[in-house]
């Protein structure tokens, strides 16, 4: 939804008004110098003074601060060190106070081992002789030195040091520094590596991370237009891939801290500087970039099974007054042959802005029951928004079920007060084993109300219009229904009397240094247990998703789909995401590619951003350039602002076809997605992916931000300039193939080509040595899903020996669980060789009696690459010769057509068609056929 935010970015006259309206209140920055201006260097750091081994297997050890300081505060003491290897990939570094319970992620959202309790007497008067160690685990290996205590962290295999802490010869970091508000550490980086993550933030550089770019991690409703900004999302890790002598090496590494922190990456180190809480450090050995997302993703929990529908293509946009409206949208979709499943609602539905509400006049019950059945029946869904504030009104059941059950964040001991769409408004506090129950009987009442089938989560980082504590003002209706809905309209003062409001050291909070407590709920306002909301302030949306999830599979046991604005480490298990509120421009298009790259870095594969823009108008040849993009994103939808025209697909003619082509090439392809995304669930691996996941050793690509691959085959080169017809792409080495044309192919020795690219027109390839499933695709992806499959088996062009693999997973996508073993699922690996003239293709099916039930069929089988003539002979189909003319199935052959002639000869190769076969999915088939030789 729309955000006041939006409206106001890159303004000189809102980074004067931001200023004015909280600094005006006493806020003061006097305490501290800014984060900008910060001391390089604050004080002698720790020593360790105590050491030894946990029963555990794990190392604890007692630090004891060497020369104290005021610098952001007094510094603690001593500190507790405890080292474990967890796993034979997983490292964990964990330094917190030694003698007073901190703040830390709560263990019952992100579950993961307990770090040791707190041992308040040993180690004070002992002294460890020792001034080097090193504890050495499967994989990595963990080092320290005791004075001034530092550590490091190196690769067993090849010695390489993957985070180093000691400053010494350092000009840009000193030594650890830990204090109640204020802990900084930092690490030598070598000049070659490339960084990725450390989001969300719009990066005008593309994904790698760029040298003394701000990275600051608060989640905060500041527009996705603002560049180098903290915005919704916290995800406090980075991968890291090296190239050493030609050969990669990919490491990760998490902090795992919910507090407010700025991140400053120079090229040669990387400093944390972190307003609270711990240092709970997770180090990921890889060395490959998809294996380290399967050990994070291990640990954070695996991205959620998305049900199959959500795979196809999504409308919204805020602004749909009526139901009428919707209705139209529909069938203007069907009519212009553009594939729809998903039909959504911002909050034009509700009544008065108000979360589980109806608007009686605009979308009365009973025409919308008739509207859902009419849509259920062809397969398509329907999700509506739900923001967390829940307006204060003494006639509105959810907000009385509310206070009757004591869900809301408190501050002086009364619900918080704020304001957001409906008006004033409390906000729940997800972190209340009362307040999940009390939200999932809301979601199962508004079910029974509006049988909806997800949920779209907003404005949860949380988003408020005003600071400050505030109160209702008398004599004054507020909203008071005229002018824009985000000014605030209660009676605020701001909060500077605390030092949870007015921390010591100030992180570059929206890009301009604000309070944190500006524009969301008060940093000293307090949750469930006495959390303060400066400590758990980046978890609420991730806390609203789990309760959000909970309520939804409870309702009718349905794998639940959810989609939240804000996330933090961990949210993928439960959510989707889009990239919030961007802009019809083409600078927007590009950065969208980056920011779904990195949430799939992230552990949320299931990701995209507004197709067109969010707002103002695109034109229309930027439309047909995004939905080019967009159709190949994890997660497509159209959603556009109140304020702008109407930007549905069918609104113009070129955008139509554009739509037509690339969607119904998403709907072909839904097979290959839907099986991405079980792997997604069961090894964390991103749907949508930067070029080094498969080409780690290429380094050309490490920074390459304007293509994509989907899984480790299928690469998108789109159109991101105006006025191009042609686009210039990067292609690793190796054969690809045109999907739209499988005759047309590239052999790269790793260059660039210049593809045409005309309005309606984007080239996407297929690797080489890769067996694809597709489906003849159609308008709903209910119908598409019951077409005959296609196989399509790329070799490297020309090779007389060579080998492919692929496979594809189908299961009843309405079941919570997606796996093996249930009796609803089928898992296929699909195999083909080329050796010798023949080439054989098989498959060996794993419960296939659920595909068998869905009668889902082989009709056609492509094979691309092959150096043999068009006397094609000798066909056998699981065992059994094929004869010429005696059946249905045909057998055809076409030259390919090369971009660029190959070296060697100008070697040919061949596309190779078999057709109308009758092989069931379900069961185990062998393909072989006899090429003839080259002429």
């Amino acid at each position: 939804m729309f955000s006041p935010s939006s409206l106001l970015s890159f303004s000189s006259l809102y980074v004067l008004l931001v200023l004015a309206l909280f600094f005006n209140g006493g806020y003061s920055s006097s305490s501290s110098s800014s984060s900008s201006s910060a001391p390089t260097k604050i004080g002698k750091g720790y020593r360790l003074i105590f050491a030894e081994e946990t029963t555990d297997g794990g190392f604890i050890g007692h630090l004891q601060v060497k020369k104290k300081n005021n610098i952001y505060g007094r510094d603690i003491p001593l500190l507790q060190l405890y080292v474990k290897h967890e796993t034979e990939d997983r490292l964990r570094v964990h330094i917190t106070d030694a003698e007073k319970q901190r703040w830390e992620v709560p263990y019952n959202l992100l579950p993961r081992e307990q770090a040791p309790a707190l041992k308040q007497t040993i180690g004070r008067s002992r002294k460890n002789p020792i001034t080097e160690s090193e504890i050495a685990g499967s994989e990595l290996i963990f080092s320290y030195t005791a004075d001034p205590f530092s550590f490091a962290v190196k690769r067993k295999s090849n010695g390489q040091t993957l985070f180093n802490s000691s400053s010494y010869g350092s000009d840009s970091f000193g030594e650890m520094v830990f204090k109640d508000q204020y802990l900084e550490i930092s690490t030598q980086l070598p000049k070659d590596a490339s960084l990725y993550g450390l989001g969300e933030n719009t990066q005008p550089h593309g994904i790698k991370l760029y040298p003394n770019d701000p990275y600051t991690l608060y989640t905060t409703d500041v527009s996705a237009i603002n560049l180098n900004t903290d915005l919704y999302g916290s995800h406090p890790v980075y991968m890291d891939l090296r190239n050493v002598g030609g050969e990669p090496f990919a490491h990760a590494v998490l902090l795992l801290n919910s507090n407010g922190m700025d991140v400053f990456y120079r090229g040669n180190s990387l400093t944390y500087k972190i307003i609270g809480g711990v240092f709970d450090f997770y180090f990921f050995s890889g060395p490959t970039p998809l294996g380290v997302v399967d050990q994070y993703t291990s640990f954070i929990g695996r991205p959620a099974p998305m049900p199959y529908w959500s795979l196809g293509f999504h409308q919204c946009r805020w602004g749909y007054h009526n139901l009428s409206v919707v209705e139209d949208v529909v069938e203007s979709y069907r009519k212009a042959e553009i594939p729809l499943d998903v039909i959504w609602n911002d909050d034009d539905h509700m009544d008065g802005h108000k979360d589980f509400t109806l608007n009686p006049v605009n979308y009365p019950r009973p025409k919308l029951l008739a509207f859902l059945d009419k849509i259920h029946s062809r397969g398509m869904k329907y999700i509506v928004i739900i923001d967390p504030g829940i307006g204060v009104n003494s006639s509105y059941g959810v907000y009385q079920r509310g206070l009757a059950n004591d869900v809301f964040i408190k501050y002086d001991g009364e619900p918080y007060l704020a304001q957001v769409w409906p008006g004033a408004v409390n906000f729940p506090d997800f972190l209340n084993p009362k307040t999940v129950a009390w939200w999932g009987d809301e979601i199962r009442r508004f079910h029974e109300l509006v049988p909806v089938d997800g949920l779209w989560i907003d404005m949860n980082e949380a988003s408020n219009f005003c600071s400050g504590k505030c109160k209702i003002p008398k004599g004054k209706q507020c909203p008071s229904g005229t002018g824009p809905g985000w000014i605030c309209c209660l009676d605020c003062k701001n909060i500077t009397k605390t030092r949870w409001d007015d921390p010591p050291y100030k992180i570059n909070a929206s890009g301009l240094q604000v309070p944190i407590g500006f524009k969301t709920i008060a940093t000293s306002a307090v949750h469930y247990n006495g959390v303060l909301e400066y400590d758990a302030h980046s978890l609420y949306g991730f806390s609203q998703s789990i309760a959000t999830h909970k309520g939804l599979q409870g309702l009718e046991g349905k794998r639940p789909f959810i989609l939240s604005r804000s996330t933090y480490v961990g949210s993928g298990r439960y959510a989707a995401h889009w990239t919030g509120d961007n802009k019809g421009t083409w600078e927007d298009l590009k950065y969208s590619i980056t920011t779904v790259l990195n949430f799939g870095i992230f552990g949320v594969p299931m990701v995209g951003a507004d197709i067109c823009g969010f707002y103002p108008a695109p034109t229309e040849e930027l439309c047909n350039r995004w939905i080019e993009v967009g159709a190949f994103y994890p997660f497509s939808r159209d959603h556009a602002n109140y304020y702008s025209p109407r930007q549905e697909l069918y609104q113009w003619k070129t955008v139509t076809k554009s739509a037509q082509n690339a969607l119904g090439m998403r709907y072909k392809l839904l097979p290959y997605l839907y099986t991405l995304n079980y792997m997604a669930h069961t090894s964390g691996a991103p749907i949508a992916r930067p070029l080094f996941f498969s080409f780690p050793a290429y380094k050309e690509c490490y920074g390459l931000s304007t293509q994509f691959l989907l899984g480790s085959s299928l690469m998108v080169s789109p159109v991101l300039e105006q006025g191009k017809t042609s686009v210039k792409a990067l292609f690793p080495p190796g054969s690809w193939y045109s999907v739209f044309d499988m005759t047309q192919t590239i052999v790269s020795k790793g260059q660039y080509f210049t593809l045409d690219a005309p309005l309606n027109v984007v080239n996407v390839h297929l690797y080489q040595n890769t067996i694809l499933p597709m489906q003849q695709g159609g308008l709903i992806s209910k119908e598409a899903r019951m077409t005959p499959f296609t196989i399509i088996v790329t070799f490297p062009a020309g090779s007389s020996e060579a080998q492919a693999k692929g496979n594809l997973y189908l299961d009843n996508d309405e079941l919570p669980e997606m796996k093996l073993g249930n009796g609803y699922s089928t898992y296929v690996d699909l195999y083909a060789t080329v050796k010798g003239g023949s080439v054989k293709i098989w498959s060996e099916v794993q419960e296939g009696k659920f595909a068998l039930a869905q009668g889902w069929k082989i009709e056609k089988v492509t094979v691309l690459g092959l150096s043999g003539s068009v006397g094609t002979s000798g066909l056998e189909i699981n065992g059994s010769p094929v004869a010429n003319g005696a059946s249905d199935i045909g057998l055809s052959a076409v030259e390919q057509m090369h971009l660029q002639d190959d070296d060697e000869g100008k070697k040919k190769s061949m596309m190779v068609e078999i057709s109308g076969m009758n092989l069931y999915v379900g069961k185990n088939f062998e393909i072989s056929m006899k090429m003839g030789t080259q002429g």
